[in-house]
């Protein structure tokens, strides 16, 4: 007999992995975090809704949240209508992309009220979600992770357990150090090369299928090259987030980060200029107007 699942964060990525939980047959209860939207449609298939984390906790014996990131996390977890407050022997799996000192934190209090916690940060995007192909980083006790396993398998084509509680979510965090690494050299050299005449479309015509291309690449100048806003649909505002997430995690380590600092102050500057909202490849726009040029080509006439 299937464990009864509890999600709580149906948005973009969460969505999509509520929604295989169900077609795959699992026992599926939603608590409503922000929009209803998705709610509505899962339970119009056979989920069923708690009014607070609390009761969907006490409804369940799995819960897989899907949120921003640590505050997030442990305002669902903590207070009196909190998932813990339920009393009962939970497994919680956040999916979220969280600090890793809080996660490790937040699971040693759990463990003292018979509640497990274990991190299972996502990548690849809600296309592969709605897909059941997504990437899972899984840190928490061996038991704890073959326990999730056939749940995360619902909506993941490959799981790798990273080691401990707070690994998965450290893993996260270089996987998108490199990933928004990226996005601020692309949109550097896109600058440096408007700013010598050289377009978009002739810098992919060198880089794209050279040893330097990639699928982020292909995504990133999806956007760049044909506009598609949702080619990487990640907001700048939770790249400034992960990054500044980076931050912490290398200062408790005593590690110099001179690299991280320089991509989290580009993403930074983009949402104090009010663009936190766009998707990561709109930084190359952003970056080229703060110089005075435009990735864009101009109307024919």
């Amino acid at each position: 007999m299937k464990e009864r699942i509890g999600f709580i964060g149906l948005g973009a990525m969460g969505a999509g992995m509520a929604d295989n939980l169900l077609r795959k047959g699992w026992p599926l209860t939603v608590c409503v975090h922000r929009s209803r939207t998705a709610a509505e449609r899962l339970i119009a298939a056979g989920a069923t809704e708690a009014v607070s984390p609390r009761d969907l906790a006490a409804a369940c014996d799995i819960v897989i949240l899907c949120v921003t990131g640590s505050r997030e996390v442990e305002m669902l977890v903590k207070g009196p209508n909190g998932l813990a407050a339920a009393g009962t022997p939970l497994l919680i799996i956040d999916c979220s992309t969280s600090n890793p000192s809080s996660t490790t934190a937040l699971a040693a209090e759990l463990a003292a009220l018979g509640v497990t916690l274990i991190d299972a940060p996502l990548a690849r995007t809600p296309k592969e979600a709605a897909e059941g192909k997504l990437d899972v980083m899984v840190g928490g006790a061996a038991e704890a992770v073959a326990r999730a396993r056939p749940v995360l398998e619902a909506f993941a084509a490959r799981i790798i357990h990273t080691g401990p509680t707070g690994s998965g979510h450290t893993m996260k965090l270089l996987n998108n150090f490199v990933s928004m690494g990226y996005s601020a050299i692309y949109s550097e050299a896109l600058t440096l090369g408007a700013k010598a005449g050289l377009t978009p479309q002739v810098f992919n015509s060198v880089i794209s299928g050279s040893r330097m291309d990639c699928g982020f690449y292909q995504a990133f100048f999806d956007f760049v090259l044909n506009r598609n806003e949702n080619a990487q649909r990640f907001a700048i505002a939770n790249a400034l987030k992960d990054m500044t997430y980076l931050a912490s995690f290398a200062q408790a380590a005593g590690v110099a980060n001179p690299v991280g600092a320089v991509v989290r102050n580009g993403f930074a500057t983009a949402v104090a200029t009010g663009h936190g909202e766009k998707f990561v490849p709109a930084l190359s726009d952003i970056v080229a107007g703060l110089n005075g040029v435009s990735l864009v080509e101009p109307p024919a006439e």
